[in-house]
């Protein structure tokens, strides 16, 4: 199983630990993953802005996965939405594909819809399946809750996406049931992390970040698990800077999974996170 892999902007820089963690279990399971230099980005921050300046960049990688003749694996849930509506707009109207092919010519990629867009999650939980994840499991997660963000981006909107049912997705907390954590229910489980907004309205953004946490926290979960950089960054970010008193760490699923599977900490980037989530070994069995 092999896919050109696409980490977007933010991960190389600032969520390291996400795509260590990423590239350690997927070798485990003997997943091989193409890297390409020659990817930007997505497309997904002038999104509303400027609609074929989007098409474009989003065109421009697909084409370069599909040059190297392989489905895409992307990380971020942000760059997932993007690349899937892109690769959408391309397939349902022919005229914009043929522009947008006109303008990649000149480096000789070309879009043709051949290959797929897909997430990390649905890689682990479609092509891998969860007994396979639970038979690679070497140790097993015990007393620990694991409040799941779903993030926006992947859900919706879900006909573009194909994710998972946008209003009771499964798949995230299946993932997590695998390592042997339990994945609780909570209140505001599917709402936005508020990192869109943050820029924009930083009062705003952190509120809505802090209520979710604060709601996590209620509901019982000794962690949050996203598999998003901008999740990632907005979760931490926010409980630093309201210096919350019952801070609810947030970790990204690789890094859960791969503890399960006996990879050491060190190769997971468990050290990287602020604030420190080594605690989060004690509850393997």
């Amino acid at each position: 199983m092999k896919f050109a892999l696409f980490l977007g902007c933010n991960i190389p820089v600032r969520v390291q630990q996400y795509e260590l963690s990423a590239r350690a279990v997927l070798d485990k399971l003997g997943i091989e993953v193409v890297d390409n230099r020659e990817f930007k980005c997505c497309g997904n921050p002038i999104r509303n802005t400027d609609n074929q300046t989007f098409i474009l960049m989003a065109a421009r990688n697909l084409a370069l996965a599909e040059k190297q003749g392989m489905d895409m694996m992307v990380l971020c849930k942000c760059c997932f939405g993007s690349l899937k509506k892109a690769a959408h707009l391309l397939n349902q109207n022919p005229s914009i594909q043929k522009e947008v092919n006109g303008l990649l010519a000149g480096e000789g990629l070309r879009y043709t819809g051949k290959f797929e867009v897909k997430h990390l999650l649905s890689v682990l939980y479609h092509d891998i399946g969860i007994n396979v994840l639970k038979e690679k499991a070497t140790r097993s997660f015990k007393g620990i809750k694991i409040a799941t963000h779903y993030g926006c981006h992947a859900l919706r909107p879900s006909d573009i996406t194909g994710f998972d049912d946008p209003v009771a997705p499964v798949l995230f907390d299946e993932l997590v049931s695998a390592t042997g954590a339990q994945s609780i229910d909570w209140p505001l489980k599917l709402e936005c992390c508020g990192a869109p907004l943050l820029g924009v309205n930083d009062s705003l953004s952190m509120d809505l970040t802090q209520k979710k946490i604060m709601d996590g926290k209620q509901a019982g979960a000794d962690y949050l698990c996203v598999a998003c950089p901008y999740c990632q960054m907005q979760f931490d970010t926010v409980q630093q800077i309201r210096n919350l008193n019952h801070s609810l760490s947030s970790i990204v699923f690789p890094q859960l999974l791969g503890l399960a599977m006996g990879i050491n900490g060190n190769a997971l980037g468990i050290s990287r996170h602020v604030p420190d989530i080594s605690r989060l070994e004690s509850f393997l069995e």
